[in-house]
């Protein structure tokens, strides 16, 4: 039908294959995260975001996980760094 030029077939065919996007971009001023204590520092500038409109809370939240997520990358790293040191401490 949506061939035969049938506007709305045409339209639901295309929500199918390209959906409405429901997130966007936010931008705004985040600290950069190099170890635990940068951590705060970033939910802090999240926090201060939600208040003055920048994002929404939702927004925040998804932003946080990613945030969670890295500082869980830097922890791994810094436990194999330490776990390295102790090893080859532990062979001399």
């Amino acid at each position: 039908m949506a061939l035969a030029g049938d506007g709305v077939a045409l339209r639901l065919c295309l929500e199918r294959l390209l959906p409405a996007r429901r997130d966007r971009p936010v931008s705004f001023d985040l600290p950069k995260i190099e170890t635990a204590a940068d951590a705060t520092k970033a939910t802090g500038a999240i926090l201060s975001a939600v208040a003055s409109g920048e994002v929404t809370p939702v927004e925040a939240e998804s932003v946080s996980k990613i945030v969670e997520a890295h500082l869980k990358a830097l922890e791994a790293s810094e436990f194999e760094a330490r776990l390295s040191a102790l090893e080859s401490k532990g062979k001399s």
